[in-house]
């Protein structure tokens, strides 16, 4: 997926467009995350969609649920998918992050190889 630590950094329109497919990534996960929190409040908690949907951003968030919980599957779902969340978090933030990373690195070594 990405260049050979022996080849030439990308030009600035290929890193851009890699950086863009990295965002669309990032987005299609945060989306479906996004969509399991919301059926989940929905149909577990009997919320209706816009506090279902409220409440699965603040948990995916990191800041914690607004609504009360009723009854033993909706906690058990919430638990579930508070933890979730927490691993969906990391995992989109390295995914939109790992072409500036590698870009930077790349540089990096290419830097080193020349001066030595």
């Amino acid at each position: 997926m990405f260049e050979h630590r022996k080849d030439q950094l990308l030009p600035r329109r290929e890193f851009a467009l890699r950086l863009g497919w990295s965002v669309a990534a990032g987005a299609v996960l945060i989306l479906f995350s996004l969509s399991i929190g919301i059926c989940g409040y929905h149909f577990l908690n009997d919320e209706v969609w816009i506090d279902a949907f409220v409440d699965a951003a603040m948990i995916l968030s990191g800041m914690g649920p607004l609504s009360s919980l009723h009854g033993e599957t909706a906690k058990l779902f919430a638990g579930c998918y508070a933890i979730y969340c927490g691993i969906a978090l990391i995992a989109t933030t390295g995914v939109i992050l790992a072409p500036v990373i590698h870009r930077s690195l790349h540089r990096f070594h290419l830097e080193w190889d020349d001066q030595a």
